[in-house]
């Protein structure tokens, strides 16, 4: 009969003939982690800062709201009461309008700074690698 061979051990001898620095990969995988992590903070940062300005625009516009539905004594009062809520709230909605827009702008300006960082990052990591290779390459020209 025919004895079939260990593949195990064939792929194991195939890999150890042509070692593999794993090192970069590595150090690529925490990079790209640490990056995640950074622009998730940003996101998250954003979030947590668009949800206060969301939440207090909501408690003042009930709160204005409930002064406009109280009972009146003339019927003009409840004319200038919504007269006055509507102005009222395009005020607030100009000024919330402004804090999403300035939160947004930080959260570019965070971006654009993160991917700065990445770039000059992996022009770093990239002139050290072909360092390396280079210095290996001539080497084993040698």
């Amino acid at each position: 009969m025919t004895k079939v061979e260990d593949m195990t051990k064939a792929f194991k001898d195939m890999m150890g003939a042509f070692p593999i620095d794993t090192s970069a990969l590595d150090t690529t995988f925490k990079n790209a982690a640490s990056l995640n992590e950074q622009f998730a903070q940003v996101a998250v940062n954003a979030a947590e800062q668009s949800n206060v300005i969301s939440s207090n625009w909501t408690k003042d516009t009930l709160a204005k709201m409930s002064e406009m539905t109280k009972v009146k004594e003339d019927p003009a009062d409840y004319a200038k009461a919504v007269a006055d809520f509507t102005t009222g709230q395009a005020e607030v909605a100009s000024k919330n309008l402004a804090a999403f827009a300035e939160v947004a702008q930080k959260m570019q300006a965070d971006t654009v700074q993160l991917l700065m960082e990445a770039g000059q990052t992996l022009s770093a990591e990239a002139a050290t690698t072909g360092k390396k290779t280079t210095f290996k390459a001539a080497k084993a020209a040698k």
